[in-house]
């Protein structure tokens, strides 16, 4: 049906194909096989950000901090640094918080082996042993192509989070309706901070961006450690487009009406190729 569709652009919102969480990459192939244009990300961008490992590697590459971490798959270990307890165990190549769960923030080597076993009994995936940052969840969206726009930075607030429970936006936080962590945590333009840290995550953000060879728009997951310091968690080619996703949330902070974001996508995809 792809191929035979006569249009002038595909809006490319694909997660997901029969179920597999990790195919998006194989729509934008099939897009780029079959000469159809489509707004964001290509099937490279999408594999580099979609493993979680790899484009740590590539960030290191180009001097751009994100934790310390080491992957393993069925008893393998590999580009291992010296980790230290509190970790946090989840999936390599899943995104939208599938397989992290509160109890993903480990603290002994028994909770490390136990949580390990789960995800590669359940995802079957080579599972990420990353430092855990204490600090601010903060979003960064990237707007653009040949000069990408950053956004204003938008911030997830998990401080109302039970006590004792780890501050990440895990499957409890984003999907878990009617439950105390999802009603009490809340995204909102993040105030109050200083030019200079504002500045380096949106510098932060395009240079990941650009690393990744991502297009037209994506969003980039960080946190601000209580000493200034930012760490790159993940990129999000494609992300959410919602209404009310912190992506839009930031677009309108600039004064582009939700309208305007999505035409402004399908413009910067056409001039990519050169319509």
């Amino acid at each position: 049906a792809l191929a035979r569709m006569d249009c002038d652009l595909v809006f490319n919102l694909a997660e997901s194909f029969a179920g597999n969480d990790t195919a998006d990459a194989c729509i934008a192939g099939y897009l780029e096989l079959i000469a159809k244009r489509f707004t964001g990300s290509g099937s490279h961008g999408l594999l580099y950000a979609q493993d979680k490992a790899v484009a740590k590697k590539i960030l290191e590459f180009h001097g751009l901090h994100t934790p310390v971490f080491a992957r393993s798959y069925r008893g393998r270990l590999d580009f291992s640094h010296d980790l230290e307890f509190p970790v946090i165990v989840k999936p390599a190549r899943e995104d939208g918080s599938i397989g992290i769960e509160f109890n993903a923030v480990v603290n002994s080597i028994r909770e490390l082996m136990e949580r390990i076993d789960w995800l590669h009994a359940n995802f079957d995936s080579p599972v990420l042993i990353e430092e855990y940052v204490e600090g601010r969840e903060m979003y960064v969206g990237v707007l653009g192509n040949e000069n990408p726009e950053a956004l204003p930075v938008v911030e997830l607030d998990l401080s109302k989070l039970p006590e004792g429970t780890p501050r990440i936006a895990g499957a409890e936080v984003k999907w878990g309706k009617g439950t105390a962590a999802y009603r009490d945590t809340k995204s909102a333009v993040a105030e109050n901070l200083p030019e200079e840290t504002v500045a380096l995550m949106q510098q932060t953000a395009v240079a990941v961006f650009q690393a990744l060879e991502l297009r037209d728009y994506a969003r980039i997951d960080m946190r601000l450690r209580p000493d200034g310091r930012v760490a790159v968690i993940e990129a999000n080619p494609n992300p959410w487009l919602a209404s009310k996703a912190e992506f839009a949330m930031a677009a309108r902070k600039t004064g582009r009406t939700y309208n305007q974001l999505i035409g402004e996508i399908v413009e910067l995809a056409l001039a990519r190729y050169g319509a």
